[in-house]
């Protein structure tokens, strides 16, 4: 007998990782941003770790695209584009490294705006995790 999952259900899951995992890793890059230039020229010198790093960022995408394909609430757009954002961002890893490059030496100068994009992913992030962790399952 196959059991389908609920979209809702399906939401809540991937809030439960989705949710953390942008809280704790956006929350540490706006501590970091100081010293986050050297870490990115590190990372871009080493083209075997930008192009492992490209495809686990693809197929990590694509298994959110596979799995969640609903756009009905604010929680479920937000995993849906995250999905798509992880794909595309992989994909240009492995065809165009240098496109990441030269927007990331854009911004680095510009630490305050940094600061508040990773600051909108924080909260987006803390919302996830409420939604997949606190909230009543059937508020989604």
């Amino acid at each position: 007998m196959v059991q389908s999952v609920s979209p809702h259900a399906r939401t809540r899951a991937f809030a439960r990782v989705l949710g953390p995992f942008l809280t704790i890793v956006t929350a540490l890059i706006i501590y970091r941003i100081p010293t986050m230039t050297e870490t990115f020229q590190d990372f871009f010198a080493n083209e075997a770790m930008v192009w492992i790093t490209g495809a686990m960022l693809l197929l990590s995408g694509l298994i959110i695209i596979a799995f969640h394909q609903y756009w009905r609430t604010l929680a479920a757009v937000l995993v849906s584009l995250f999905g798509w954002f992880l794909a595309l961002r992989g994909a240009v890893l492995l065809i165009a490294p240098n496109l990441i490059v030269r927007g990331a030496e854009t911004m680095m100068p510009h630490q305050t705006l940094l600061r508040l994009g990773f600051g909108l992913l924080t909260l987006i992030g803390l919302y996830l995790t409420y939604v997949g962790w606190i909230a009543d399952p059937r508020e989604d």
